[in-house]
């Protein structure tokens, strides 16, 4: 069910920087048109530590019913407070999500046996299937291959947004967890060798911008024509790079603002992209023939 390209959504603003729903829903029709395979709204990229709770709940409610069940909707709901944790996967599964994005608690850095009595616990709580994020870069842990396979002996634990960028973890976690485990790619880059590895799709953020191209990639490589997807890769790579050279949904947004897609306002922290990464943007825009 969960495979291919799903961009992990941004969350459109108004000028005054309120959510704007009216884009929000005419992105989710746009990307079901362009042909991704499913929607992650309210990750990192959709700007989930500057969201209200109030606010979370309303994207993930809207992207569901906007969605209207033609693609899976991953629900992002991942705290570094398992009781906060709890709450937000009991929504997604009232507000009928297909899944839930749950991310390694950040911060406070749990042992192993920590993770493990966290993603326990949230698995207990409802029948929601759960999508682990590991991504240490962000939340210090790192989640090892034996926990991960410790965690998919629950029966809702049923994969990883892996985003470690160590193309080994992929034979490691099929080791650890089983060749039916759901193995998604957390970056866009690897996204080629990861899949070769055996994963089976990537949350992506260039899918953002380029959904059909990310979506033709990830259908070339569940193929097996590595040929074809390779020459995927080749016209989206500048775009991988130039997107993250500031922090990634800041780029998302400004190359999906260039294509008419929705305002490139984000929150404080962050700010917008200086304009050497504005001129990189576009460059790599118009290398993938979308300018």
């Amino acid at each position: 069910m969960f495979k291919g390209s799903l961009p992990a959504l941004v969350t459109p603003f108004t000028p005054d920087g309120e959510l704007d729903l009216d884009t929000l829903k005419k992105l989710v029709d746009w990307h079901i048109d362009q042909g991704s395979h499913g929607l992650v709204p309210v990750g990192t990229t959709g700007e989930s530590p500057t969201l209200t709770h109030d606010e979370h709940r309303l994207v993930i409610e809207e992207v569901v019913r906007a969605v209207d069940g033609r693609i899976p909707v991953i629900a992002g709901a991942g705290s570094n407070s398992t009781r906060e944790g709890i709450g937000l996967i009991r929504h997604a599964a009232e507000v009928g999500a297909d899944a839930a994005l749950v991310v390694t608690p950040y911060y406070n850095k749990p042992t192993q046996a920590g993770l493990i009595a966290h993603y326990t616990a949230l698995a207990q709580a409802s029948d929601l299937p759960i999508v682990i994020y590991n991504i240490p870069g962000r939340s210090v842990v790192d989640m090892t291959p034996e926990t991960m396979g410790e965690l998919a002996k629950l029966p809702t634990i049923i994969g990883v947004k892996d985003a470690t960028g160590k193309l080994e973890r992929v034979s490691q976690q099929r080791i650890a967890c089983g060749p039916d485990f759901v193995q998604l790619s957390g970056e866009d880059g690897t996204a080629l060798g990861f899949n070769a590895h055996g994963g089976v799709g990537c949350i992506s953020v260039t899918a953002n911008v380029a959904p059909k191209l990310c979506a033709e990639f990830q259908e070339a490589t569940l193929a097996g024509d590595y040929a074809k997807a390779l020459e995927y890769q080749d016209r989206l790579m500048p775009l991988h790079i130039a997107i993250f050279v500031e922090p990634g949904l800041v780029g998302a947004k400004y190359a999906m603002s260039r294509l008419g897609l929705c305002d490139e306002r984000v929150r404080l922290p962050l700010v917008p992209l200086t304009d050497p990464t504005r001129r990189l943007i576009d460059a790599a825009l118009d290398h993938a023939g979308l300018l």
